[in-house]
């Protein structure tokens, strides 16, 4: 992500993906505040436009998904989450998870996660646990 990806005025954000492709959503408040702050007192100073820049040398060269896997997976340790999967996708799925259980449909977190199938998204929200406590029948404790 670059500084130019911002429209402060706008209250949006341009975000690149795969193949090139780019969508514009909105910047939240929060979001918004969050990133000023970052760059008034975080960001180390660069004339990079990159907006994330790593705090150590290199510092011109932006974060790598190496980078952002490890913050996570400190992050999730901290939490004392202990799960298999620690990367990125973590929260993805943790987003997608709690879409589902506040009543959004498929087809919104699939816009909010952008894929352009439906079919990837059923890969983020296989298990609604809430949802499968209503239907499942108590178990008896004998197998059939």
């Amino acid at each position: 992500m670059r500084l130019d990806d911002l429209d402060w005025r706008e209250g949006t954000v341009q975000i690149r993906g795969k193949g090139q492709r780019v969508d514009l959503l909105p910047l939240p408040r929060q979001t918004g505040q969050a990133i000023a702050q970052y760059l008034r007192h975080g960001r180390p100073c660069d004339s990079s436009r990159i907006l994330f820049l790593r705090h150590q040398a290199p510092l011109d060269k932006p974060i790598t998904a190496g980078i952002v896997r490890q913050l996570v997976c400190r992050a999730a340790q901290r939490a004392g989450v202990s799960i298999l999967t620690h990367g990125p996708h973590l929260l993805r799925h943790t987003a997608a998870q709690r879409l589902i259980e506040s009543g959004a449909t498929l087809k919104g977190i699939a816009d909010f996660l952008r894929h352009r199938s439906l079919d990837t998204t059923t890969l983020y929200t296989k298990v609604d646990l809430h949802a499968l406590r209503r239907v499942a029948l108590p178990w008896t404790g004998r197998l059939p």
